[in-house]
């Protein structure tokens, strides 16, 4: 069955490539004289502008091929920003598209430490470090509940930055998760779940920095503090994880791939696991715990003084300050690289690699990282073609319309916008770097409902960032847990969707009450409730589907 639904998925995604090469060359029109020294697509501005990202994400939920569907998506975008000219649409796909992302300093970076990780990973396995880490914490963390909430409790301490909480928790779990049966999806919403939401309420972090600086002539990290309580979406998500975590319960497509990994020995549940062969990497009976633990913990301290380093520390600027002025991608590849050659250089003295060895793991960490590299490069261009065709505009316009009449509202009325433009291009800072400016414009800076709307634009915009197949956060999460990325996307929808709707409850609240200390208690017991009422609902529904079976 499985194959006859990739067969048509194919089929469907050949008919709609050639019918967009059909409609190219019959709506092609020559381009006017100077019309491309300041060119601007027909299209520009429109709602037309989010219709590229929603083709590549409903076709990559209904076909399962990310790929040829973020393809699509890019392709549609180009058409739209040519106005139907092939020859300008293929031109601007890759200059302004592949060409301009991968010449980009800051994707270059995250591509770098990327890869550099994947060739630490696979050193550890070659080493025997995961193995022999594997087997300590099967001992010592006895229960799924306890290797879950482990996972929760490591990707909370990891909160400077969402790119490494994601690959590093995925690196240091999955040797736990896997002995007990936790399901490569299931891993992989837990580590998305404590990247973005656990960054944007961490006030010694990257995302701290960004939010801080969007707004000129403003204090962003006073703002950005007293935002925290009112990030329902951050902080209800934590609360979601911790309770299904402590319940054993799951529901949805998650639940299917959690039975199948405790009833069939099965982590991945669908055909598709492109990290598979990874598993064949490790080495058992060879090296110790130190030989992952010592190398796990130099990365963290050398990436975050990479971070501080590029944002003027040893300069004399304070470390809060650093942290805002840091770059992230540049401080990253600094620190993973200085972390592979202390373990080059540890694991050789202590013999537990060779020098061949360590040459055979450059390029199997690169091959590793691949897909995510593909994936990420996919998305960064369709983004790149949703900017093109005034995607923000057209968001920035609708906010500012609303603002005077709704402002009660408004909170809620933000927090969805922003969860649309962040789902639709895959970049939680594009988003609050589009929304906060206008917020700020339009509202009193005095009043705590500038504050509840600042905390909804960062909420949406992680929440659609975690909702979203193109989100480089969650391309990460899946390449960190080492799942199939539709898979992991299709799977921790209903629970972000589950959380977005009682988020999205007391924003409404909070916009009439103003005073987080009074609604944030209501809004986590809320959310315990919540999900207490699916698992009821989900029990009375076993024993009569047990039974049709």
């Amino acid at each position: 069955m499985n194959r006859l639904n990739r067969i048509r998925s194919r089929r469907f995604l050949t008919l709609l490539l050639i019918a967009i090469t059909v409609l190219t060359f019959v709506t092609t029109g020559a381009l006017a004289e100077g019309e491309a020294a300041e060119y601007q697509s027909n299209l520009y501005g429109t709602f037309w502008a989010l219709v590229p990202p929603i083709i590549a994400i409903a076709l990559a939920l209904v076909t399962k091929e990310v790929y040829m569907s973020l393809f699509v998506g890019i392709a549609a975008g180009a058409l739209f920003y040519a106005n139907f000219h092939p020859v300008l649409a293929l031109t601007t796909m890759f200059e302004k598209g592949f060409i301009a992302k991968l010449a980009d300093g800051w994707n270059v970076g995250i591509l770098i430490f990327l890869v550099l990780l994947g060739m630490l990973v696979a050193m550890m396995n070659k080493a025997g470090g995961s193995a022999a880490y594997g087997e300590w914490a099967a001992k010592k963390i006895t229960t799924r509940k306890g290797a879950q909430l482990a996972t929760v409790g490591l990707g909370v301490l990891i909160f400077v930055d969402d790119y490494f909480n994601c690959l590093t928790v995925g690196s240091v779990m999955r040797p736990v998760t896997d002995a007990h049966n936790i399901s490569r999806a299931k891993l992989a919403y837990i580590i998305d779940a404590t990247a973005a939401p656990v960054c944007i309420i961490a006030p010694i972090s990257s995302w701290a920095a960004a939010v801080a600086g969007v707004v000129d002539n403003t204090d962003g990290m006073s703002w950005f503090l007293r935002s925290i309580p009112y990030n329902y979406y951050a902080l209800l998500t934590i609360v979601m994880m911790i309770t299904i975590s402590l319940l054993n319960f799951d529901y949805g497509p998650m639940k299917k791939h959690e039975d199948n990994a405790i009833y069939r020995n099965d982590l991945y549940t669908t055909p598709e696991r492109p990290y598979a062969d990874m598993q064949a990497e490790v080495v058992s009976g060879k090296g110790s715990i130190i030989d992952l633990v010592l190398p796990v913990i130099v990365l963290i301290i050398c990436c975050i003084t990479g971070m501080i380093y590029t944002g003027g520390f040893f300069d004399g600027v304070s470390f809060v300050q650093s942290f805002a002025n840091c770059d992230a991608s540049l401080g990253l590849a600094l620190g993973s690289f200085v972390a592979i050659l202390f373990a080059f250089f540890f694991f050789v003295l202590r013999r537990v690699l060779t020098f061949k060895e360590f040459a055979e793991c450059i390029p199997k960490g690169f091959i590793a990282m691949v897909p995510a590299i593909l994936i990420l490069t996919f998305a960064w261009t369709l983004s790149g073609m949703t900017s093109l065709l005034g995607g923000a505009e057209y968001v920035a316009g609708i906010v500012q319309n609303m603002a005077g009449e709704l402002q009660s509202f408004l909170p809620a009325i933000v927090f969805l916008i922003g969860c649309g433009l962040s789902f639709a291009t895959g970049t939680s800072w594009g988003t609050f770097g589009i929304l906060l400016p206008i917020v700020v414009a339009v509202l009193d800076p005095t009043s705590e409902l500038m504050v509840v709307t600042i905390s909804a634009c960062l909420a949406g915009a992680v929440c659609g960032d975690h909702c979203s197949p193109i989100s480089d956060t969650t391309i990460m999460a899946s390449t960190g847990a080492q799942s199939d990325h539709i898979n992991h996307v299709s799977t921790q929808l209903p629970y972000a969707l589950t959380v977005t709707a009682v988020s999205f409850v007391f924003f409404i609240i909070s916009g009439f009450v103003r005073n987080a200390f009074i609604v944030l208690p209501f809004a986590i017991a809320a959310m315990i409730g919540t999900i207490f009422a699916i698992r009821a609902i989900v029990l009375k529904r076993q024993p009569a589907a047990a039974v049709k079976k």
